[in-house]
Formats: structure tokens, C-alpha cells, sequence
């Protein structure tokens, strides 16, 4: 199992540090430590504890061969969700959340069925028959389409999960999340509300050493998810050919029986005939 970040190395990330006082959720009490200076402290051996259990459910998720969708679109979350979604080959959104994403899947499915198709047109030559107006147009559109849906490219299906930073700047994805069934994993400060997370991680969602310290861990557990199935596989490979290999000699001596059987059955008539 990957290793879970130690006390010290939460506290060094600022992950402790909360909202102000009068910002606060009440529904977040059961994780706040202490308050100093007006500004709320985050529990952080509670941080550690949901950190693990994120990490586990992640694991699994990734080693069934599921997909999960991760969301930031604030700045200083953009890059380290762009750079560890990547690292372990999943979709992310990182630019404004298109609405209807997860409720309406087939619509954008299509918008990006239509970047595919943009993209045959320059292959097979048709761009090039266009007029300079057009192509620029068609340009512009597939510059468009790559900017808020280049990521999720690959996303045939609705994902499994979705992993958010900032539960309060994301709630669109989170309510159509919800609406759908589909398990929330969050990091949630002091100032927002855990009640439509499934997987609370309380910690500071601002700070981006806090952010990138979490979805170390995150990634570390879904990286074993997806080497442990990759085993798996090669596994069950070598056990079909292995069972394949000790059926057909079984099958050879089936049919050698049978063809011994043969002649046998052949003679039978003969010798009645002759009794005859």
C-alpha cells in the first residue's frame, strides 16, 4: 500500500490550515481541531485517517479497470490535477465545468465525436478543399472543443468516481454527481459543506502544497490499482493457456478411443452375418 503522508508532513504542506471563524461550516465541526486567531485548524489525524480510506477505495476503483474524473478548476489546483490525472491515465477537468457533463454524457459525447471528425477532415484532405474562412472557422471550433473537452477525449462512459478539489467552487459537478449515483471523493475545507461527500478528505483546499501532498498519496495508491490488474491479467493468461494446454491431450485421447472403438462397431454385423 502506498505509504500515507505523516503528521509533519501534513502540517509542513499548511494542510491544517482552515477558513476564518465566521466562514465556517458547522457541518465540518466534527474535523476542526482548535481555532487560533480567528481562523479555523483541521484535525489532522483525521486528515490522515480519510486520507487512507480514499486512497483504498481509489485503489480498487483503478484496479477493477474503472475511471475516475478528476475536477479543479481553481488556479492553483489546475496543474497538479492536470499532471497527476495524466500520471495515471485518467480524464480531468481543469477549465470551467461544462454543464450537463455527467446528466447530459451523450451531448458532450457528441461535441467530442465532432473533434474527431474535424480531425478525419485534415487527414483525408477535405480542410484543404475548404475556403480560408472556413477553415479558420473549423479551427477556432476544434481550438474550442480541445481547451474543454481535449481531457475527458478518451471518456466513452461515465466514470465510477469523480475526485474534487474544492467541494463548494465545484457543486455543479458535485450535484450532477450526486444526481447520478456516482461516488464523490473531495477535499473539503472548513467552508464547505462534507454532507454531499461520499469521501471526505478534510484539509486545505487552497493552498497547492496541500493539494499536491494529497493527490501524491491518491495517485501512489491508484498507480498499485493499476500495476495489480496488470499482473492479474497476465495471470489469467497464463492459467487459460495452461488449462488449454492440459485439455488437449484429453481431447487426443478421446479421439484415439474412438477411433479404436470404430472398427469394432464395424466388425459387429460382420460376425452376426456369419453366425447367420
Amino acid at each position: 500500500m502506498a505509504t500515507k503522508p505523516s503528521f509533519e508532513q501534513l502540517l509542513e504542506a499548511g494542510c491544517h490550515f482552515g477558513h476564518l471563524k465566521r466562514k465556517w461550516n458547522p457541518a465540518m465541526a466534527p474535523y476542526i481541531f482548535m481555532e487560533r486567531n480567528g481562523i479555523h485548524i483541521i484535525d489532522l489525524y483525521k486528515t490522515q485517517a480519510k486520507i487512507e480510506e480514499a486512497a483504498n477505495a481509489l485503489k480498487n476503483i483503478a484496479k477493477s479497470g474503472k475511471r475516475v474524473l478528476f475536477v479543479a478548476t481553481k488556479k492553483q489546483a489546475k496543474k497538479v490535477i492536470e499532471d497527476k490525472a495524466k500520471s495515471v491515465g485518467m480524464p480531468f477537468v481543469i477549465e470551467r465545468w461544462p454543464g450537463g457533463m455527467l446528466t447530459n454524457f451523450p451531448t458532450i459525447r457528441k461535441a467530442i465525436k465532432k473533434m474527431t471528425t474535424i480531425d478525419k477532415m485534415t487527414k483525408d484532405g477535405t480542410f484543404d478543399n475548404l475556403s480560408k474562412r472556413e477553415k479558420l472557422q473549423i479551427t477556432r471550433q476544434r481550438a474550442k472543443l480541445e481547451k474543454n473537452l481535449g481531457s475527458i477525449a478518451d471518456l466513452n462512459r461515465l466514470p465510477s468516481a469523480l475526485f474534487v478539489v474544492d467541494v463548494m467552487k465545484e457543486h455543479i459537478a458535485v450535484a450532477e454527481a450526486n444526481r447520478l449515483g456516482i461516488p464523490v471523493f473531495g477535499i473539503v475545507d472548513t467552508n464547505s459543506d462534507p454532507n454531499n461527500i461520499d469521501f471526505v478528505i478534510p484539509a486545505n483546499d487552497d493552498a497547492s502544497k496541500s493539494i499536491e501532498l494529497i493527490l501524491d498519496t491518491i495517485c501512489a495508491a491508484m498507480q498499485e490499482g493499476l500495476e495489480e490488474r496488470k499482473v492479474e491479467k497476465v495471470d489469467n493468461k497464463d492459467e487459460e493457456a495452461a488449462d488449454e494446454a492440459t485439455q488437449k491431450p484429453k481431447r487426443a485421447r478421446v479421439g484415439r478411443k474412438a477411433a479404436a472403438a470404430a472398427p469394432a462397431a464395424e466388425e459387429a454385423p460382420a460376425t452376426e452375418e456369419a453366425a447367420e
